[in-house]
């Protein structure tokens, strides 16, 4: 078993770190917010002063931080957690970042490094079952392999440094496409009296059935794990989603890609966020696209 050194113990962080306990690793853990670092401790981890600190003896150092500026302080610089941890050990980043940012990191680290985002949300991170999305070179890959086995079901190479965050924002982009149309079709069915139920039949044996409809529907009654059932509280923010339709965005215009339909979706949750809703799970922006039509 492996000595982890763990930097970002919240919603995402603290279980995956406390699964890869649960599979028989050594993790020393650093947030900044005592409360994580307590129920990290709580958990059986062992609490470190700062991220250097717990990346010093760490075979494989893991980062589940908000943004990319938090992983380039986090990791990088004289007192970075890779200059900290021993010259063999492995940098696994799991953050959500720009693509960018990840390739910087992997630059610049002076350490092999994956980026190495997921999928799957806080229940994902919960019960082991997240997918990986792995940038990085094959032979680093391999040595991650066994680790995020401990935390996650589907581990993916993507290619080289950032190709992992190129993969999570693909997938956000059109899951957020896709949690719009499936609200503006309940809505709509609502408006005309159909039955959601009879939609939800319907739809999710049909050609328009998608994840955001068959296990996450936005109205409540319908799938009893989902956030709408518990007045929306969260399983992926909507502030997070609105940042990751912003990372895409920026990757697509990095691409000269056109992306209407993200560029709308991002346009939209940006808007919620503003309201103040942004602590409500994505799934909420059906809230949105009602009030649109009044």
């Amino acid at each position: 078993m492996a000595k982890i050194g763990f930097i970002g113990l919240g919603k995402m962080g603290l279980p995956m770190a406390r699964n890869l306990m649960k599979a028989g690793h050594q993790v020393t853990g650093f947030d900044v917010v005592p409360e994580a670092v307590a129920a990290f401790v709580t958990a059986g981890g062992t609490a470190a002063p700062s991220a250097a600190a717990a990346a010093t003896g760490a075979e494989f150092v893991v980062s589940m931080l908000p943004a990319g500026q938090h992983v380039r302080a986090a990791m990088l610089g004289p007192a970075g957690a890779a200059a900290a941890s021993p010259p063999g050990a492995v940098l696994i980043d799991s953050s959500t970042i720009d693509v960018a940012t990840a390739r910087a990191l992997a630059l610049e680290a002076g350490r092999p490094v994956v980026d190495a985002p997921v999928s799957g949300g806080t229940m994902g991170a919960e019960n082991g079952t997240l997918t990986f999305m792995v940038g990085g070179d094959a032979a680093t890959f391999e040595k991650v392999k066994p680790i995020l086995a401990g935390m996650g079901r589907t581990i993916v190479h993507c290619g080289a440094a950032g190709a992992g965050q190129v993969a999570k924002a693909c997938n956000n982009m059109m899951l957020a496409i896709n949690m719009i149309g499936v609200s503006e079709a309940m809505n709509m069915a609502d408006q005309l009296g159909l039955p959601r139920q009879k939609l939800y039949d319907i739809v999710s044996t049909a050609t328009g059935r998608s994840f955001a409809l068959t296990d996450y529907p936005p109205v409540p009654d319908l799938v009893a794990t989902c956030p709408a059932n518990n007045d929306y509280k969260p399983g992926f923010a909507a502030a997070l989603m609105a940042k990751d339709l912003g990372l895409a965005q920026e990757a697509a215009a990095s691409a000269g890609v056109a992306t209407p339909m993200g560029k709308a979706a991002a346009g939209f949750f940006k808007q919620f966020v503003d309201q103040g809703e942004g602590g409500k799970d994505f799934s909420a922006i059906i809230q949105f696209m009602r009030a649109m039509a009044r």
